[in-house]
């Protein structure tokens, strides 16, 4: 009977190892890909990613077919218009924070309290990791991994690499992804020639970008771009902005390669 229990004991101790092993294995596993998949990316582009896997899959099951429009340009090959508008309309913070804005967070936590309708707090840097890494959803699990790339990216890719994979990657219509692509569908332009007001009117439509069409704005969308516009004033220009946080030199080159 005793040398049975001492058995069972044996094998228990020998599952819980084996366990503790295999969990190790996985977590290494994570890290490694993980990392290596950031590394990657912050020199290689981002051509697909699962939202737009996500969308494709959409309208096929709709009875469609896929619909993915998306085209890969530098930072540099774009107007500073585009940086300026995003900052001034979803992250006006984006250089001064580590990733999360504090603010924000505390802002939407007050009106959630006070019952007003819920607003988000995600910063530009929090939805480019969910875009390129993750799925959408509403669950603790996606959100813990969304901080873990967050923290990820803010390390490894920088203010610059972040602006320049969110600018390409970002949903700005049905099916549409980047302000390239944008562009060129509904203002006949590369997004090098972005005006101010163009830039400003796709910034508008990004929290919701399949029901706010930046080719045929409501008056409310005209709104918003005029709001915009007006807080794109109120920053520093983006190239001044990089230089005063010292991320870039006078001449434009990346310092530390931030």
């Amino acid at each position: 009977m005793v040398a049975g229990d001492d058995e069972l004991l044996v094998d228990s101790i020998m599952m819980k190892r084996f366990i503790l092993l295999w969990l190790r294995n996985i977590l290494i596993f994570f890290f490694a890909s993980t990392f290596t998949a950031t590394l990657l990316w912050k020199w290689v582009p981002v051509y697909l990613t699962p939202l737009m896997i996500m969308r494709a899959v959409e309208h096929v099951a709709g009875g469609h077919l896929p619909r993915l429009h998306a085209r890969w340009v530098s930072l540099d090959e774009m107007s500073d218009n585009a940086p300026q508008a995003v900052r001034a309309g979803e992250d006006q913070r984006f250089l001064d924070h580590n990733g999360f804005d504090a603010t924000e967070v505390k802002k939407a936590i007050a009106e959630a309290k006070r019952g007003k309708r819920q607003r988000g707090a995600s910063t530009i840097s929090q939805q480019t990791a969910k875009n390129v890494f993750l799925w959408n959803g509403r669950s603790w699990l996606r959100k813990g991994l969304e901080v873990y790339f967050t923290v990820m990216i803010e390390v490894v890719w920088g203010k610059t690499r972040i602006m320049e994979v969110y600018l390409n990657v970002a949903e700005t219509g049905d099916g549409i992804y980047g302000f390239e692509a944008v562009s060129r569908l509904h203002f006949n332009k590369g997004s090098n020639a972005l005006t101010e007001a163009n830039a400003a009117l796709i910034a508008a439509t990004l929290p919701n970008p399949r029901e706010r069409d930046s080719a045929h704005p409501t008056p409310y969308l005209k709104k918003r771009e005029r709001q915009i516009v007006k807080q794109m004033h109120n920053l520093l220009p983006w190239h001044k902005d990089l230089v005063a946080h010292n991320l870039i030199d006078t001449d434009g080159n990346d310092v530390k390669g931030k």
